[in-house]
């Protein structure tokens, strides 16, 4: 069974599919007019003005773009990004930053879509995503394709996002400090059922109190290692651009890192870490409190610039300057070993990170399969499914998850497979909007540049 589902999940991100990814975000980007890049200013203006958006909806779109990042911003960004500079030298985070630019395209595109056509279900809460963008924008002719993305994320996440993610945990802690994971599982269910079970809006109280300040405090600690190889900083980035196009064997010490490899490790974690264009993220932005799916969309896209373009990239410096990358660990082992190089007790940052990211992805994910849920048993399925999930966290947490990893992270392919025939199709929506709303004809007269 593993051999079958490891041959599935090796075409499933195979080279097809990363094409897709990486076609639909530069289709996207130029169709745009490079509004993503043009307007990044702009949206961390509005984000930072105190933006807390009028209309309806569950949530501040603050919060929206929080409870998305507490999902996106998890042990990819620690171990993901660990991993593809292994497996694909130096320049394997050139091209993650280069899935970024264009998933921005992506990231906006899918909450603009979620935004513009969410629904309302019989408890009052708002429910979106590519189920909901496929059904209501595509037509009654799609409605098997959406049924199919929600069949799909409500069975992923219990792999990626809950399961993993437990288990993570569990293995750093008792690494690092002898605890069973029988009482990680038992406290991480605690901790994590207690937000989820009270729905949306809890979840994103939470994540707007833990991820800002969790992402802050890692991109500090990771300055500070920066800091100290602060001369060595240039030749880093010289070694990552130069490893991109001509192999990591022209820096030495990476065998087999071919340019190849680092475009196909870059490509596939960093679509694993920010997310872009597997439509999970919308189901959150689509909460937002506002009649406006433009600014939704700019916020959203932040999400993928702060989870690769600053996260990731603070890991990626981090092992690069340390010089552990060719010391034969991975994972966040490695991560670890970089940080522990050259601050006392640094190996701690990585323990905590890991748990705090693991925790804050598993009640993310939550809402993102909760809604997939809604969409094809109503509310009803609801508490089922919250039960569900936070039983499954003490079974991640002393399981191995070999072929649980690969099973979900093949579910997390078939999600993305419809969300891009989505956002190909409906582009011409996203593109109105947009025009329209920079026009001035949705009174945003302090977006315009001209």
């Amino acid at each position: 069974m593993e051999a079958i589902i490891t041959e599935i999940n090796a075409l499933a991100w195979g080279i097809p599919m990363q094409v897709l990814l990486l076609g639909t975000g530069v289709f996207l980007t130029i169709g745009l007019g490079f509004l993503t890049w043009k307007r990044l200013g702009f949206a961390f203006r509005l984000l930072l003005s105190g933006f807390k958006g009028q209309g309806e909806g569950d949530i501040p779109p603050f919060r929206a773009l929080m409870t998305s990042l507490s999902a996106t911003i998890g042990t990819g960004n620690i171990a993901g990004v660990a991993t593809a500079m292994t497996l694909g030298g130096p320049g394997a985070l050139f091209w993650m930053w280069l899935t970024a630019l264009f998933g921005m395209a992506m990231k906006y595109a899918e909450a603009v879509l979620a935004v513009r056509y969410r629904e309302q279900d019989d408890q009052g809460g708002f429910s979106g995503g590519p189920m909901y963008y496929i059904r209501n924008g595509l037509g009654p002719r799609y409605a098997l394709l959406g049924a199919t993305f929600a069949l799909f994320g409500s069975m992923a996440g219990f792999g990626l996002a809950n399961t993993v993610q437990s288990n993570s945990v569990a293995q750093v802690l008792g690494d690092q400090f002898q605890v069973p994971w029988l009482i990680t599982g038992a406290a991480l269910m605690i901790v994590v059922g207690a937000v989820i079970l009270g729905g949306i809006q809890r979840i994103a109280a939470t994540a707007s109190a833990v991820v800002p300040a969790m992402a802050i405090a890692y991109v500090i600690m990771s300055f500070v290692v920066i800091a100290l190889h602060i001369e060595q900083v240039p030749d880093a980035i010289s070694t990552i651009v130069d490893s991109a196009f001509n192999g990591a064997a022209a820096t030495g010490g990476f065998v087999g890192a071919t340019v190849w490899a680092a475009i196909r490790f870059g490509v596939a974690r960093g679509i694993f870490s920010n997310e872009a264009g597997l439509g999970s993220a919308p189901i959150a932005h689509a909460a937002a409190r506002t009649n406006q799916p433009v600014e939704q969309g700019l916020v959203a896209m932040l999400g993928t610039f702060i989870d690769t373009l600053v996260v990731c990239t603070m890991t990626g410096l981090v092992i690069m300057l340390t010089g552990v990358l060719d010391s034969g660990i991975s994972g966040a082992s490695l991560t670890a070993s970089a940080f522990g190089a050259s601050i006392p007790g640094g190996e701690l940052v990585v323990t905590i990170g890991v748990v705090l990211f693991a925790t804050t992805t598993m009640i993310g994910w939550s809402f993102y399969g909760e809604r997939c849920v809604v969409y094809l048993f109503g509310t009803r399925g609801i508490l089922p499914f919250r039960i569900l999930w936070v039983l499954a966290i003490p079974v991640g947490a002393g399981t191995d998850l070999g072929l649980i990893w690969l099973v979900a992270d093949t579910l997390n392919a078939f999600m993305a497979i419809p969300n891009l025939i989505a956002l190909l199709l409906l582009s011409p929506v996203v593109f109105q909007l947009s025009k329209a709303y920079f026009r001035g004809e949705k009174h945003c007269e302090e977006g315009s540049t001209s």
